[in-house]
This record gives structure tokens, sequence and C-alpha cells, in this order.
């Protein structure tokens, strides 16, 4: 997009990247640094679509051609380096890319973190018009990331998720014995800020309702290895319904147990041994069923097959 920056009309052709959006929310992504009040101003008075005055709930269409008029954006210093990087890919067609994110990776930049795999993705492929997250995983969780190519995918995803129509899967390891073969768990989840200024998720009574089901995969003497299926997608939830059970991930270092993670860490499992292994659903375009896996990452496997050698 040309003309930010400096005093000049910007025209824009909206493609399917910008296509069923609110013009608002458009021009608060593509005029970044620039007060929601301004942007709102200009909405009101010289911003056209097709020549015409439109309102702030306007939705765009493919092949609109927008004008945006001069306009000051305070001069950013230079934006820091976004490394371009393609992560391992599982599955890719013209809507969707799935891959396998490693664990220590941020999905998005902010909090602390300049960018994250959305960033990277973007910088590795320039010629993407449209790149944007199906859903999250935290940092230090590997395994299946959906990213939507086209924003009816985004939006038919989205719908998917929210009717509860995917089945999300994850191993986790746990610390403990565990003895049921299937077990529901559904503990109300509420989010809180630390003094420090970290998110942390605890069960409490007035929280959101949330809903796990934990298959038991393989014990051994101190560990149990589960499948956990996702029923709600709250933030933590696997973690926090864990570790209030009192079978704590191995290697989470905000749930977990402090002084176990550093004897973990000597005998090689070194981050959390939570994993999405696997993701299925119906095609948002095509209906087609989809089941999408993620081996486990080789240090995961590893610390798997040491526990084998010690039975």
């Amino acid at each position: 997009m040309s003309g930010l920056g400096k005093e000049s009309v910007t025209w824009v052709e909206i493609d399917e990247g910008g296509e069923g959006q609110r013009i608002d929310n458009f021009l608060f992504k593509h005029l970044k640094g620039v007060p929601k009040s301004h942007i709102y101003r200009i909405l009101r008075g010289e911003v056209r679509v097709n020549k015409k005055r439109i309102d702030q709930t306007y939705r765009l269409q493919m092949g609109d051609v927008l004008r945006i008029p001069p306009i000051r954006v305070a001069e950013k210093p230079e934006t820091e380096y976004v490394p371009a990087t393609e992560f391992p890919i599982l599955y890719e067609d013209e809507a969707l890319i799935a891959i396998n994110k490693p664990a220590g990776t941020a999905v998005h930049g902010g909090s602390g973190v300049s960018f994250g795999v959305i960033e990277q993705m973007r910088s590795a492929r320039p010629q993407a018009k449209f790149l944007e997250l199906v859903h999250r995983l935290d940092r230090e969780t590997s395994g299946v990331l959906l990213i939507a190519k086209k924003r009816s995918a985004l939006v038919g995803m989205h719908e998917i998720m929210r009717e509860g129509n995917s089945d999300k899967r994850y191993y986790a390891l746990v610390l403990g014995e565990w003895h049921n073969a299937r077990q529901h768990v559904k503990l109300p989840l509420h989010k809180f800020d630390t003094p420090q200024g970290e998110k942390r998720v605890m069960v409490r009574e007035d929280g959101q309702q949330s809903h796990t089901i934990f298959n038991l995969q393989k014990n051994w003497p101190g560990y149990a290895l589960l499948e956990a299926e996702l029923k709600t997608g709250r933030t933590h939830q696997i973690r926090v319904h864990l570790s209030h059970l009192g079978f704590p991930i191995a290697g989470d270092d905000k749930y977990g147990d402090f002084a176990r993670n550093k004897e973990l860490m000597k005998q090689g499992l070194k981050r959390m041994f939570l994993h999405a292994h696997s993701i299925s659903f119906k095609h948002p375009l095509t209906e087609e069923p989809l089941t999408i896996d993620a081996p486990l990452a080789p240090e995961l496997q590893k610390f798997l097959e040491r526990l084998d050698k010690a039975l």
C-alpha cells in the first residue's frame, strides 16, 4: 500500500484479503499508528468507496476501490527484522496450511516477543496476500497449528471451532500414576494477571465452563502419557486441569512441579511435554473430512524411549 507517511491520497483495490471485512477494521489494520478516533473522523468525511460515501459498518466487496485521504503517520523507527522461516508443513492446499510448530516459538508477536510464527511465515511468503492464524498454541506447546490462506477459510474454520465441530487432541506426559482409562474433567477456569503482569489461569467456581477428556495411553513408574481431547478451548486449559488434579505436566514452567522439572532437565527433557498431535474437521470450503497429524518432536520421543528402557 503506497502513500502512508507522505501527504498523498492512497487508492486501494480490495482483493480477497480484504473482502467481507468491515471498513473500519480494514483501516485499523492498514493505517497502523493512526489513532482510532482519527480513522473514524476520516470515515465520516473523506474516505470513499467507488467514489461514494459509506459508513463504518460497510463490508468491503472484491474489486471495491477505496480512497484514503492524506494522513500523516508518525515516522516509525526501522521495523525490527523478522526472519523468513518456513516451518515443517503437515498439510497445504489453496485455503489452509497446517504446520508442526516447534516448542519455544510464539504463534504471534506481542507481550515481550517481537515476532512469532505468523510474522515469520508472512516474511517467508511475501507473495501471499492473506495469512492469518486460525487458532493459537501456547509458546511452550508443539504440534499442529492451522493458518488460513483465505478470509473465507478463516471465517469457516472459526465457525467450525465455535460450533464444536473439530476434534483437537494433545499428548501430555504427566507426573504421577494415572488410573482411569478415560476421564472427563469439567472444571471452570478463571484468567488473571500476576503482579508481574503475566497471564495465568486457575480453577475457580465463577470461571468459564471448561471440559477436557483424558485417555490413558501408557503408565511408567511415576509418569503417565495421556491423550487430551479438548471439548472447549480455554487458555492453558489442559495444563491447569491436570495441575489442579495433582498430575502436573512434565516440564511445565507455569503450573508444574518446579523441583521435578530441574531433575527432568538433567535427564534430557528441557521443555514442557505437551504436543498438539492431531486435529480433525470437515474442510471449510470443500467439506471433505480432514485429519492432520503431527509427529512427536524428537526430544519428546527420546524421553519416552528413556522411560521404556528404565522399566
